[in-house]
This record gives C-alpha cells, structure tokens and sequence, in this order.
C-alpha cells in the first residue's frame, strides 16, 4: 500500500472540504492512494470467508468508497468553478483512472454475487427500508455497468466508460473555452441604447479589466442575454447572437479554434453510448438510461411529449402570429429574424403590461431575495437558516447553516452565485457530503449552490431578474432535498437514489413561490428607494406569468424529443444529427434558427452532463411540481405550514428510500394528474393523456 501522506487534505475523507488549502498537486497522489486503499478494500471484501451481510460486506464498502468519492467531489467541483489551467490538468489527469475504477467496480463479479447473495439472505427482510433500497439499487447498477456480461466483454465496456468521461469532459471544456474565446468590444456610446445601466456598468468594468476601452460583452449569459433582449443595435444583436449559435463548431469566424469543435465527440459519444447498450443487451442507449427512471420506455417519453406538443403547439404559434404582427406594426421589422426574438419580445412585454424586466429587476436585490428565499424554507419546513464559516474557493462565496428550531444541524451549504469566465456556465446544486450514521453519530449533509449571475458593481448590491430569482430558488429545491434528508444511508439520502426524473420535482415545486404575494412582498426592496415592490406592478408581473408560454413549451419538447430520438432511433455512424433535429424541429417548432446555427454543439445537458436520454425529465417533473404545488392552493395558503411539512416528511425527507411515485402519493393521496400544469401555463384545452407516471 502506499505509505499515507497524512499533510494531504484530500485524504481526509469526510466532512466540510479544507478549500483553504487543498492545491492542484495534492490531486494525484491523493487519488492514487485513496485507489490503492479501495482496491484492496475490494479484494478483502469479496474474499470468500467475508460474509454477504450487511455489517461485514455493505457497510464497510460504502465507507471506504465514499473517502474516494469525497476526495473525487472536490475535484470534480473545482473544475467546474475555477477552471483553470492546473485545476483542468489535475482534473483530466486523474479522470481517466477514476472512471477506470468505477467502471472496473462497476464490472465487480465478486461484489455483485456478494450483493445478490445479500438479497437473498433471511437478513435482507430485517433490514430497514433504506437498505433494502441501497441492495436493490446496487444489483440494478451492476447489471447496467456490465457485471454480467461475458468476461471476454467486459474489458471493451470498460474502455468504453473511460473513453465516454473523457470526451464529456473535453465537450465541456470546449464550449467554456469557446464561450470565453469571443468578445464584443463596443467603443461609441450610442451602440449601447436600450440597454440596461447595470449591464454597461458591468460591461465598462469588464472592459477596464482586460485593459481595453470601451466596453466588452461577452458571451456569458449575464452579458449575451441583456444584449439580446435590450440592444436597440440591430447589428450588434446579430453578431453576438452568431457567435453564441456557432460556439463549439467548425465556423471559426467568431474566435473559434479547430480543436474546439465539438462535432466529432458527439458522433463519438452516440457510437460509443450505442454500442455500449447493445453489450447490455439493450436495443438502445434511451432503453439504458430509463431503466432507473420513473418512465418505462422511450415510447413512453415520445408518446408523453408528442401529446404536450399538440396541446401546446396551437398557444405556440399564436405566441408567434403576435411576435410577428407587433415586430412589423410596432418596430417596422418586416422580417423577425432570431436575433430579432428576445428583443421583440420585451417589446411585446413591456407594451402589453406596462412594465419591462429591467424595471423589475431594480426590486430584487440579491440580498433580499437571498432573505426571502431562507423565509420561505424556514416557513414551509420549520428550520433555520444562520450564516456560518467554512474555506471557500473564491471571495464571493457565503456559507450557511441550517438548524431545527431547537438550533441542532441539520446542514450546510455554500452559496456561489456569480458568473466567472473560469466558472462553468449554467446553474447547478451538487453534493459535498452526504447524510450518513457513522462511528461519531451523525454525518450532516453539505451542498454547493452555484448560479452565474452577474456580480455586484461599483459598491452596489447585485440585481437579479425574476427569471434568475427562479433559477435560484429552483437550485434551493435541489439544495434542500439534499440537506433535509432523513435518511442515513448515503445511497439513498437526499438526491441520491432517487429517479431521475422525478429529481426535478423539489425544485421545479420552489419555483412557484417567485409568483406567490406573501413571498414577492418580503423579498423585494427597491435597489435605490428600499421601497417593496408595488402590488399593482406584481399584479402585471403575474398576468405576464403565462406570456410566451406556448413557445417556450415547444421549445423545450424539442430539445427533449431530439434528446429521446437521437438516443433511441439514431444511427451515430449514418444519420446526420443536424438532420434530426431539423425534422424534430419540423414536427414541433414553431421558431427556426438559421441553417448555421449549431446547438447541439452546446448542449452540455446530454453531452457534458448527466442528460443523456433524460432531457424529458424536466416537463415530466413539471407535472409532479405543479400538482404538488396545487396541495398549498387547495389549503388556502402558499406558505401552510402543515402543508410544507407533509411535503418535507413524504417527499423531501424520504430521499431515494422508497420509488417517487410512492412518494407522490404518499403526500397526494393519489397519482399525479397534469391538469395543475396546464392551468398554470395558460393551456387549458383538455386533459394530457393519464399516467404520465405511471
């Protein structure tokens, strides 16, 4: 074994990450020990006089994968928010022998018959709920990482794995660097018109940084998404939409590299993904992924999405028909062109209810809307929230702690909100540590909440958008789900083990408390005036809620139906990905983006993430949220705490103990029905077909 490097903070294995001094070159040695100490752990464990119970073989093997997985967290996570250069070395040095060892793990003959052989014991019927739950998900994994297949087999399932986390990795850093690559530098003054002061300011600050006059846009969504929205520079809009539509591609105008092109891994994933569902003895890679997930087929999720389109199509191109006819009548644009659409659209917005985002925006300060968002959950589930201390990785991360009302941890959690150009795009809750009963009593949970809001500017508090106070309170959801688990075993604690598709329920259910008057009411204060945010301004806010709802529905079934498609009837070595997205496009779309446009080339959902094949799953989750939100309608109250607190016991707490739905109907009283979502999106013309969870 190796000799223990006891100066290595990687090694210590639990609890809150020593960021203050953990250091690119703690990574590998830390990785290769902690390996070494599992590997020998493995052969201990499967040895034929070790006995297939829980306290002699389960135990034991989730304590000592968890020191990897906590050391491989940290990593994982630094990457994603500080990626620079010796982190991104670190990090791909050791990501080829990390998927190497769960893979191998994964393929495990011995720990699986162990597992099976645990199943079958008389002891597997005393053992809790959780448990039960942990060995039945353990035999599911193994037989989905390849344990079964023929030993002649395994080694190319293997190959593949690490050749996947690879390329996910490279997609990912592709797109950052790409996104980072490209900048547009404004020098006159009357190209800014429309928009919004902050942004400038933000711009103008951008810009004294790099050493540059002027004022610098980037392609982070804090800088792009107001230019395109607010620009009155019908030019400007153009370019920056361009370079944000061909990022990661073989058009290199826009500051694009050759090296970055994103194009060749995807083929390369899909190829590998596929001939990895057919080592499995599945007809596709879609069939793989459901297997752990609420929806039974992918004739399901196409069946479940092709009768949401429908429904949503007709508000779709009435949202468009509208779009259109004010862009010519209103703006003289005869042709509404995709740089066009967010720019028409606050337009429309604005002219309709008499109010813009920017005007919006000056009521949700971040620190009051940080405030807010801690009410509501101190409310809903009777905890706390307290400011704490713990190491960070940059200045602008906050550390909180939350607490029965009696003031015993429950949980911590850090807060890093703004955007950086070494901070991967998007927002994001992940686990740092996880609940668990060890030798000391009780492990409390950890989660990261990362956003990339833009940051405060000249001594002011940052302003959010309400679509960025959603985001927010969305990732909470995540957040809490993680931090008020019950449950003891890390498996199935918080998130973990729970479907994927069902995971998005907990956080989509937070995102109704951004309409709600008893929330917006205490969660605002004007940025100059302190004044709340008028009702009468709300009231308009609220009968926007549903504006654009049809496109937005559609919007978002295209990229799952090309998701479902491409991973259940695509041939990654003849098809043409564009191809199927165009037809995709063709059966639901009602917006078409020019034929140069290249977005699969970004979508790090399926390719750098875990999405692949599960991209329905946020409209699947849809349907559980809103009826789930519609049980606090029904109690006359949005904040009802005996409402919030059933919620916490059968749906939070529970974690991945027992299958979702149960947990639906355990806080129900029945399954779920869609009509709550097609209410709250404006859309009701008839009832979706019944057991979208069945």
């Amino acid at each position: 074994m190796t000799h223990p490097d006891s100066n290595n903070p990687l090694l210590r294995g639990e609890g809150i990450p020593p960021f203050d001094v953990i250091r690119p070159e703690h990574v590998e040695p830390a990785l290769r020990q902690l390996l070494e100490e599992g590997g020998d752990l493995l052969v201990r464990l499967t040895r034929p006089e070790t006995p297939a119970t829980w306290e002699d073989f389960a135990a034991p093997l989730a304590d000592g994968l968890e020191r990897i997985s906590w050391a491989w967290g940290i990593v994982g996570h630094l990457h994603a928010v500080n990626d620079i250069p010796p982190w991104r070395d670190a990090y791909n040095a050791m990501l080829p022998e990390i998927s190497r060892f769960y893979s191998a793990l994964g393929q495990n003959q011995a720990l699986f018959e162990k597992y099976k052989a645990l199943r079958a014991s008389r002891e597997f019927e005393s053992l809790n709920a959780a448990r039960q739950r942990v060995v039945e998900n353990e035999i599911r994994d193994f037989r989905l990482s390849g344990a079964e297949l023929p030993e002649a087999q395994k080694p190319r399932f293997l190959e593949i794995q690490e050749h996947l986390a690879r390329l996910a990795a490279r997609f990912s850093e592709n797109l950052l660097d790409a996104t980072n690559a490209y900048s547009e530098i404004v020098t006159r003054e009357e190209q800014l018109a429309g928009i919004p002061e902050d942004v400038r300011a933000a711009a103008r600050a951008s810009a004294e940084a790099a050493g540059i006059e002027g004022w610098k846009f980037t392609l982070h969504v804090p800088s792009f998404l107001p230019v395109l929205q607010y620009a009155d520079d019908r030019d400007l809009r153009a370019r920056m939409y361009r370079a944000y539509g061909t990022r990661a591609s073989e058009f290199l105008d826009c500051g694009g590299k050759p090296e970055w092109d994103n194009t060749a891994l995807m083929r390369e994933m899909l190829v590998l993904r596929q001939e990895e569902a057919r080592l499995l003895g599945y007809g596709n890679y879609a069939e793989v992924s459901l297997t752990p997930k609420m929806a039974e087929s992918p004739a399901r999720v196409l069946e479940f999405l092709r009768d949401l389109a429908a429904k949503a199509k007709p508000f779709a191109q009435r949202d468009v028909a509208e779009l259109r006819d004010f862009a010519r009548q209103e703006l003289g644009l005869a042709e509404l062109m995709p740089w066009d659409v967010a720019y028409v659209s606050e337009k429309l917005r604005q002219a309709r209810y008499a109010f813009s985002e920017q005007e919006v925006k000056q009521y949700f300060t971040e620190p009051k809307v940080i405030a807010g968002l801690f009410h509501v959950i101190e409310r809903l589930f009777g905890a706390r929230i307290r400011p704490d201390f713990a190491p960070s990785w940059h200045a602008d991360t906050r550390f909180f702690r939350i607490e029965t009302e009696e003031g015993a941890l429950i949980g911590q959690f850090y807060m890093d909100l703004h955007a950086r150009e070494v901070k991967r795009g998007g927002a994001w809750m992940d686990s740092a540590v996880s609940r668990r009963r060890n030798g000391c009593g009780i492990q409390t949970p950890v989660a990261y909440l990362n956003c990339n809001f833009a940051a405060p500017v000249n001594g002011k508090p940052a302003m959010l958008t309400h679509d960025e106070v959603m985001t927010l309170f969305h990732e909470a959801g995540h957040g809490f789900h993680h931090l008020l688990t019950r449950i003891e075993e890390p498996g199935v604690s918080g998130i973990s083990g729970v479907e994927w598709d069902a995971v998005e329920l907990p956080s989509q259910f937070m995102e109704n408390f951004c309409w709600t008057w008893e929330v917006i009411r205490e969660m605002t204060a004007h940025a100059e005036t302190g004044e709340p945010l008028p009702h009468p301004l709300f009231a308009r806010m609220l009968a926007a809620k549903n504006f654009q709802s049809g496109m937005m529905t559609v919007r978002q079934i295209e990229f799952a139906l090309f998701d479902m498609l491409l991973h259940s009837a695509f041939d990654p070595e003849h098809d043409d990905i564009l191809s199927l997205l165009n037809n995709v496009r063709a059966e639901v779309a009602v917006l078409f983006p020019p034929e140069w446009q290249r977005f699969p080339n970004s979508f790090s959902h399926i390719f750098g993430g875990g999405y692949a094949a599960g991209y329905y799953s946020y409209k699947w989750a849809e349907v559980l949220s809103a009826d789930a939100y519609a049980a606090f309608e029904e109690a006359g109250n949005p904040l009802d705490p005996a409402t919030g607190r059933r919620f916490l016991r059968e749906i939070l707490a529970v974690g991945g103990e027992r299958p979702a739905l149960e947990s639906f109907r355990a806080f129900r009283g029945r399954d779920p029905e869609p009509d709550a979502l097609l209410r709250q999106s404006g859309m009701i013309t008839g009832c979706l077909s019944q057991g979208v969870a069945r």
